[in-house]
């Protein structure tokens, strides 16, 4: 009874794989943010340990995953305003289909998410 359970805690490989499997299933590597807590450190980093070779230099990388980690970091340092700006807007773009880089059937670039992003904040 998998659904029980809030949080599971494993060692690293195990962990990888997990957030590797639960990110294809909801998108994919391109939208999933993560963060690491230890007792004195907290790392923020996308939620899926998917290296992106194939995508250097194509400017087609899912940018909303890194997005949405900047926004846990904003959220921890207590910067809420700017997380939930961000996050309401890249939530937006991502249910309004308006765009979508090619890991979610579009092809809008990294550049021209980013963009459209700005000119969302901008616009608030």
């Amino acid at each position: 009874r998998p659904q029980q359970f809030d949080v599971l805690v494993m060692g690293n490989l195990y962990g990888n794989i997990i957030s590797n499997l639960a990110s294809g299933l909801v998108g994919g590597a391109g939208i999933v943010p993560g963060v690491n807590m230890g007792e004195d450190i907290v790392l923020f980093e996308p939620g899926a340990r998917h290296r992106g070779h194939e995508l250097v230099g194509k400017n087609v990388a899912n940018p909303a995953g890194t997005l949405l980690t900047a926004v846990n970091m904003l959220r921890h340092l207590r910067l809420d305003e700017a997380a939930e700006q961000i996050e309401n807007n890249v939530y937006g773009m991502l249910l309004e289909s308006q765009c979508h880089t090619p890991d979610l059937g579009g092809n809008a670039t990294t550049s021209d998410f980013v963009d459209t992003l700005k000119e969302r904040l901008w616009m608030h």
